[in-house]
């Protein structure tokens, strides 16, 4: 094996389970292992747990470094683009390969797919990597992505991911990434049908639109509650773009709209609650179709800046956490405390002055248990419920 010798690779699945920085102290301990590359795969392997559960089932598999590891995308999120945006047959580069997830995914539905990168040590990681899964449609590229492009033809569908690292910091802005999408945007949109861009989840989704100017659609994606990334369709809009927030769960929901769907909208508030809480999964948090919400499934915000909604009746297919209120609390920790006799609660604010961490330390709880303590703002005036929470 050319990466890492089969004894290392096999040391470093039988010692998984193992703290890595106990491993790499008593390396001398074990002189025929390469310690280092062990537990390089040994952090793979459990990061690949959550985030690639697919490549588990290949055991000569070699997981890249961590800055690569930590850049990559999910299976989840990979799948959900290749899924609904490579079309069956179609010719498609990946012009920022990486650890290769991206490529992988598409590459189930491309006929071909290109994958360029300009790190050679990687880039002969992912033809390793490639053999071991079987995929034969795939071409690794050794290059400057930009200068690669420069010389080839046309594509269904080019994907980019810029390297968002500036200086050693983390970077949201297009102009701030490598390659920098808005100097060669003319070069990309020349050589494809459509032009599809990852992007931070903390890029400014309408300066982002702005910059590239050709946006049909732009997603946001989020996984177990999380953001994770935003996604620009680049190809020829008819008109402003569509919006589209999905989180990726057993049952994924999805909530589209335009902006001027939003702006449109008449803004619905209330000055109590009802009988149900409503919190928008972390897509539409990020989207900010909040007028929007509440007209769509008959609901009222507590505050316009709570982005908390609530209504009489359950709403089962509401696009994020459902709550019962079961009563209103003073929060402070004499009135909190007969409420939760084992001192232990689930604590969110949203609109609150106090961090949730800092709100949970002053009333003496401790994380966890079936109750939820929501802290907030309603018609202006601070707030607590003592909620449980409701599975669809």
């Amino acid at each position: 094996m050319d990466f890492v010798e089969q004894e290392t690779l096999d040391f470093a699945r039988a010692h998984r389970n193992e703290d890595t920085a106990r491993l790499l102290l008593s390396a001398s301990r074990y002189p025929h292992i390469d310690m280092q590359a062990a537990v390089q795969q040994i952090e793979g392997l459990r990061t690949a747990a959550e985030k690639w559960p697919s490549l588990l089932e290949h055991p000569d598999y070699l997981f890249p470094p961590h800055l690569n590891r930590e850049q990559s995308s999910s299976d989840d999120t990979a799948r959900y683009r290749a899924e609904h945006l490579v079309p069956v047959g179609a010719a498609v580069a990946d012009l920022t390969g990486g650890m290769g997830i991206d490529t992988l995914w598409m590459a189930r539905r491309a006929a071909s797919v290109t994958y360029i990168e300009q790190d050679a040590t990687l880039c002969a990681l992912m033809q390793h990597n490639l053999q071991v899964l079987g995929v034969d449609n795939v071409t690794c590229q050794q290059a400057d992505s930009m200068a690669w492009l420069q010389q080839q033809q046309h594509y269904d569908l080019l994907y980019i991911d810029p390297a968002r690292r500036k200086q050693g910091q983390r970077a949201h802005a297009f102009e701030d990434c490598t390659p920098n999408l808005l100097e060669n945007l003319n070069l990309l949109r020349t050589h494809c049908e459509r032009l599809v861009v990852k992007a931070s989840p903390m890029i400014d989704l309408r300066l982002a639109a702005q910059q590239l100017g050709c946006v049909e659609e732009i997603w946001v994606l989020a996984v177990k509650g999380e953001c994770k990334e935003v996604v620009f369709l680049c190809g020829e809009p008819q008109g402003e773009p569509l919006i589209r927030c999905v989180s990726l769960t057993s049952r994924t929901s999805t909530f589209t709209f335009t902006w001027s769907e939003e702006r449109d909208t008449a803004g619905r508030c209330c000055d109590k609650v009802g009988g149900y809480l409503y919190e928008p999964h972390a897509a539409l948090m990020k989207g900010g179709a909040y007028k929007l919400i509440a007209q769509r499934y008959d609901l009222a915000q507590l505050d316009p800046n709570s982005h908390l909604y609530t209504g009489d009746d359950w709403r089962a297919d509401f696009p994020g956490r459902q709550f019962k209120i079961l009563q209103e609390v003073k929060l402070d920790k004499k009135s909190v405390a007969p409420l939760l006799p084992e001192q232990m609660a689930h604590v969110v604010t949203r609109n609150y002055p106090v961090a949730a961490a800092d709100l949970q330390r002053k009333l003496g709880l401790r994380e966890g248990g079936d109750r939820y303590l929501l802290a907030t703002t309603l018609a202006g005036q601070r707030r607590g419920f003592l909620c449980e929470r409701l599975e669809a």
